[in-house]
């Protein structure tokens, strides 16, 4: 096969299927069949939240993937070693007394499938044309919400109507079909020529330049504030009962069809950020999923409105996560990217976490509407000082550079 200089936007959906099936294995499926098996809430909370924690800790480890070997061949590591432990997961005995190699899979697991994410931020940096980072970008975050609702919802169901151990089969095989999708991207080495201590010291540079950069540390700040966060996504089924919603129907809403919905948004806003610009796609569906928000608060209490507002926020958290997927890539440049790109999703994931405890804590002190109207709000006031601190930033650049023209001789 001839060596590919560039990566079709579309294979990067493929290429995070994977993640997203083992992270809503995880998720979704494994706590589902250890309450089954008699395990407290308490005990299958603590193995998921140990296993999901992974993401938090991605900065860590990034920069293996930029100064040892291509990210082609991380990628293909790390699907062996996740698809692997999802097998494995799938035919351990749920039992008490292997709580401790379930709960030390489960995160052998979650560290694998970074290392999947990780080369795709090199991948899309040095890979993809700018005018199509954004349409790369909106695929990357629809493999990652669609793997998830296959490895969650199509892992429950396998695991009822066969067993837990054909779903791990299964799911683990699925994780090697789509990636099987690397054999289409472009392999390179970040960093080739250099000692590794030299190497190091390039990283450092690399790094301190990002956090000297206006538009790189005004994106790492947005990208922990609540803007896009779409922490309800993870409270629906909690607080269905307000609405008066069936359990098939939680189960389907908040289950495959939000998964649908979500990848679809994550396509639509990779379009905008291509067509329209990074910042207009960022800041307008962050207000939008904020404006769902209101609406949905304002609404009357009935399953037809759980339903018609869970897919409409669901749609537009797919378009912000395509969008915030698209400003990381911008700001990160190229240099040691899957580093910086590192750095960028483990500050990404603090307002999904926070949001969600935040949204839980009003609901229960203040009520559905209030948790909703104060979850808009907040995204509503960061997006306004965004605007902000990025009009500012492009004034100070415009006057920069019509001083440099008035003194140029």
């Amino acid at each position: 096969m001839p060596r590919r200089e560039t990566t079709r936007p579309v294979t990067f959906f493929f290429l995070l299927l994977p993640y997203g099936i083992s992270s809503g294995f995880v998720a979704i499926t494994l706590p589902f069949f250890l309450i089954r098996a008699g395990f407290s809430v308490a005990a299958a909370g603590a193995i998921v939240a140990l296993g999901v924690s992974a993401n938090v800790w991605l900065f860590f480890w990034g920069p293996l993937v930029d100064l040892t070997l291509t990210p082609r061949r991380w990628y293909i590591l790390a699907v062996i070693v996740a698809a692997g432990t999802l097998f494995l997961l799938g035919i351990v005995p749920f039992q008490q007394s292997a709580i401790a190699m379930l709960t030390t899979m489960v995160f052998i697991s979650q560290i694998a499938v970074t290392f999947c994410v990780l080369p795709m931020g090199a991948m899309m940096a040095y890979t993809v044309p700018d005018e199509a980072k954004g349409r790369a970008a909106g695929w990357y975050q629809a493999g990652n919400l669609g793997g998830n609702g296959i490895g969650g919802g199509l892992g429950v169901w396998l695991g009822v109507h066969f067993s837990k151990e054909v779903a791990g089969a299964a799911l683990a095989l699925a994780m090697a079909a789509a990636a099987s999708a690397i054999l289409f991207a472009a392999d390179f080495r970040v960093v080739a020529g250099f000692g590794f201590r030299e190497r190091m010291r390039l990283t450092g540079r690399d790094i301190l330049a990002m956090l000297r950069s206006a538009i790189p540390l005004l994106t790492m700040v947005l990208v922990t504030s609540p803007i896009g966060a779409g922490g309800m996504n993870n409270l629906w089924s909690a607080v269905a009962n307000d609405w008066k919603a069936g359990a098939n129907m939680v189960a389907l809403v908040t289950g495959v069809l939000n998964g649908i919905l979500c990848a679809l948004g994550c396509l639509l806003g990779g379009w905008v950020a291509d067509r329209l610009g990074r910042w207009w796609s960022y800041f307008g569906f962050g207000v939008a999923l904020a404006l769902v928000a209101i609406v949905m608060a304002l609404a009357p209490r009935s399953q037809t409105a759980y339903v018609t507002g869970v897919l409409i926020y669901a749609f537009f958290v797919g378009a912000g996560y395509a969008a915030y997927s698209a400003i990381v890539v911008h700001a990160i440049g190229r240099g040691v990217a899957s580093t910086k790109y590192a750095l960028c999703q483990s500050l990404g994931n603090i307002p999904v976490a926070y949001m969600t405890a935040f949204d839980g804590w009003v609901h229960d002190r203040y009520g559905n509407s209030w948790m909703l109207n104060s979850e808009a709000l907040l995204a509503l006031v960061c997006a306004v000082g965004g605007l902000i601190a990025l009009q500012r930033i492009h004034a100070s650049r415009a006057r920069a550079s019509s001083h440099v023209a008035a003194v140029r001789p």
